[in-house]
C-alpha cells in the first residue's frame, strides 16, 4: 500500500486518492490541471436520475444536480488526493455552497473500456439556492468541458433553459 503522505518541496503532502465526479467546470481539463494538478482522469460515468440546474448567489449562478426521474447527467471521475479535494473544496465553497455526497457509479475506464463500480463523492448545491442565468464565460468554460470529454452540449443548453424559466416564474 503506497504512503498517504509523502515530502514534496519541504511540506507534507497528502497523496490518498479518492474518486471525484465533475458535471459542470472542473470538466475543463485545462482548468482541473491547474487546480488539481495531482488529479487525473479515470473515466466517464452519468448520474441517472439527476439533472443539471444552475443556481447560485450574488456572486453568479453555477451548475448543480438535483433529482428528476428519468434524467442523467454525464460526469467525469478523477482521482483525487487530500491536496486536490482541499483546493476543490476552497474552489467549490464548501461547505456554505456546495456540500458533498457519496454515490456508487458503474464507471467507464478511459484507457481500457472496462466497467467498474466505483464510490465516488460530488458536490452539490445547497437546495435552499435560487436558480440564476450563469455568466457566458462560465458556460464557455463548461462547454470546453463537455468537449473535452465529448459530451453532448445539449445538456448545458437544457440547464441553461431550465434555470431561464426557473428565473421568469420567480419574477427574476
Amino acid at each position: 500500500m503506497p504512503a498517504r503522505y509523502e515530502m514534496a518541496y519541504g511540506r507534507v503532502r497528502d497523496t490518498a486518492r479518492r474518486y471525484y465526479i465533475a458535471y459542470g467546470s472542473n470538466l475543463n481539463v485545462e482548468q482541473m490541471r491547474y487546480r488539481c494538478p495531482s488529479a487525473r482522469i479515470i473515466g466517464t460515468s452519468q448520474i441517472p436520475d439527476y439533472r443539471l440546474l444552475f443556481k447560485g448567489s450574488g456572486t453568479g449562478a453555477y451548475l448543480t444536480i438535483e433529482p428528476s426521474e428519468g434524467g442523467s447527467v454525464p460526469v467525469a471521475v478523477w482521482a483525487v488526493t487530500g491536496d486536490d479535494e482541499r483546493a476543490l473544496d476552497h474552489y467549490e465553497g464548501f461547505p456554505s455552497f456546495y456540500y458533498k455526497a457519496e454515490m456508487e457509479l458503474p464507471v467507464t475506464g478511459i484507457k481500457s473500456g472496462k466497467v467498474r463500480t466505483r464510490t465516488v463523492f460530488v458536490y452539490i448545491m445547497h437546495e435552499d439556492r435560487k436558480v440564476g442565468i450563469p455568466s457566458k464565460y462560465y458556460m464557455d468554460v463548461c462547454r470546453e468541458g463537455y468537449a473535452d470529454f465529448g459530451f453532448d452540449a445539449k445538456k448545458l443548453s437544457e440547464a441553461f433553459k431550465a434555470s431561464l424559466e426557473g428565473c421568469r416564474y420567480e419574477g427574476k
